[in-house]
């Protein structure tokens, strides 16, 4: 499995001199929340603090303050002095890079900036192409051995955080949702029990081959997601009851009919104590009927949307029942 942490110390090792663009204070309505940040080199880049014309200015500085650093430590007289403190708008951002696409881009914007540290504060309007309407205060500030030890303990301190998300089944829609949750902040895990189905999942994906997959969901942390997808059906039957049991899940969805959920339901109920309360939890089929089509891409895109959609109302009602504990 090929975590964001991965991705993260894979980069930075291969990236040369980095430069960190991060949020630091939002007003109004932004791209990104305060906190968002990502990487430039002089080639690449690894994240996002929310694309257009911001991020533009935003790299374009970054670029700057790591070619400017490379020119102080030429000889003197071979290239620019180093970068000394200054305030400014972003109109004293020399011709050229990313921040040149527009013509009148960034009035309005401050700039401050030092050897190895810049602040940019932005209003997202006309001026620089967005109108997003609020404003966007940005900190650049040049990668040491310091501050790279502390990305990679905050990265891996919210890895830790993540939910996960149980996906039960391999075949051709188990394989394309695990392909779409791969690509969402979640810690998401295909459990089968068959090795030839989990060939060829995503690497961010983790895989769990096991004769009973039921058992792992005894095993799963509060507020996991359970889809219940397998080749199957007996054994759907036996995962969403022992999902259901969690009433820790975030989500309980199970792939299938009209036919195939009221068949759940008869069983459930006469044969594996369940309770109509219980029954009631399981989302079924998963991503909802409004959309009249069964191609597996599209299955997954909907069931992924409803899953994310569980997860973030989950973690808000945990937050406020949290609250009223210590308020109690």
């Amino acid at each position: 499995m090929n975590s964001k942490v991965h991705s993260l110390k894979a980069f930075l090792a291969g990236a040369g001199r980095v430069a960190l663009v991060e949020v630091a204070g939002t007003k109004g309505s932004t791209p990104r929340e305060k906190g968002a940040f990502m990487l430039v080199s002089r080639m690449a880049i690894f994240g996002t603090i929310g694309g257009g014309q911001l991020e533009y200015m935003a790299i374009d500085k970054a670029r700057q303050m790591l070619l400017g650093e490379m020119a102080a430590k030429r000889p003197e007289g071979a290239g620019s002095a180093r970068l000394g403190k200054m305030s400014s708008t972003a109109a004293a951002i020399p011709p050229g890079g990313f921040a040149a696409t527009l013509p009148s881009r960034g009035r309005g914007a401050r700039i401050e900036v030092d050897e190895v540290c810049a602040t940019l504060d932005v209003p997202l309007g006309p001026e620089i192409g967005q109108c997003c309407g609020g404003r966007v205060e940005v900190s650049i500030r040049l990668l040491d051995a310091a501050l790279e030890a502390e990305l990679i303990r905050n990265a891996e301190a919210e890895e830790a955080r993540l939910p996960h998300v149980y996906l039960f089944g391999g075949g051709h829609v188990g394989q394309a949702l695990a392909s779409a949750l791969a690509l969402l902040p979640i810690h998401a895990v295909v459990v089968e029990t068959r090795a030839d189905a989990l060939e060829g999942m995503p690497e961010t994906v983790e895989t769990r081959l096991t004769p009973m997959p039921e058992a792992v969901v005894r095993e799963a942390p509060a507020g996991s997601a359970f889809a219940i997808l397998t080749h199957d059906h007996a054994l759907d039957f036996l995962i969403v009851a022992e999902a259901l049991k969690r009433d820790d899940a975030a989500y309980v969805g199970m792939i299938g009919s009209k036919t195939k959920k009221a068949t759940f339901k008869n069983w459930f109920l006469k044969s594996a104590d369940g309770s109509e309360a219980e029954f009631a939890r399981l989302v079924s089929p998963i991503g909802g009927d409004a959309v009249k089509d069964k191609r597996p891409p599209v299955i997954a895109a909907l069931a992924a949307a409803e899953i994310m959609t569980a997860l973030v109302a989950h973690a808000a009602s945990a937050s406020v029942s949290a609250g009223m504990q210590m308020a109690g």
